[in-house]
């Protein structure tokens, strides 16, 4: 019989979230509108600064219309029979597959309050990877060598999710 779960870690969304994403919004509208202003004027008065300024508004219309997407942001944990599959989800609509891990290959695994936690952080090039959507969630780290290379993964499992992982560790690799 597989095991599996799947767990889908969202934001949790405050007043202050809603209020970003909706002056995201009014501004992206805004700098849209005004960029085509300048465009316009540049175009009849053949004028430089008119021209740069359309380009410089039109350029925040575009960062701010991606940088409102990273406001709305789940991560999707799937696990099954020992492997360990990351996505991200972004506005309820892109996904995007971040990894996949084989439980069995975890060198250390515990909770980021541990002290084992800051030792192996602490270690020389090792790539961390925060895979999680609230900082004062349930945070697990995940910490393996791959092709030479050292990695540690940050997640925000369910109970349920955390307590099957721990099933399929390796003997002493779960440092609570």
């Amino acid at each position: 019989m597989d095991r599996f779960k799947e767990d889908i870690v969202s934001k949790h969304q405050t007043a202050l979230t809603h209020v970003l994403y909706a002056l995201c919004w009014v501004l992206l509208v805004a700098f849209g509108v005004y960029a085509l202003m300048m465009l316009q004027m540049a175009i009849m008065a053949f004028a430089l600064l008119p021209l740069m300024m359309a380009l410089a508004s039109a350029g925040m219309a575009v960062l701010l219309f991606f940088l409102k997407n990273q406001l709305k942001v789940e991560y999707d944990y799937t696990y099954t029979n020992g492997t360990l599959d990351f996505a991200r989800v972004t506005c309820g609509t892109r996904r995007k597959e971040l990894g996949s891990m084989t439980v069995s290959h975890v060198s250390a695994c515990g909770h980021v309050a541990h002290e084992s936690f800051q030792r192996f952080l602490s270690m020389k090039d090792v790539t961390k990877k925060n895979w999680f959507a609230n900082r004062a969630g349930n945070l697990f780290y995940f910490y393996y060598e791959k092709e030479g290379k050292k990695n540690m993964i940050i997640i925000e499992p369910s109970e349920e999710l955390a307590e099957m992982i721990r099933r399929d560790l390796p003997a002493g690799v779960y440092r609570g």
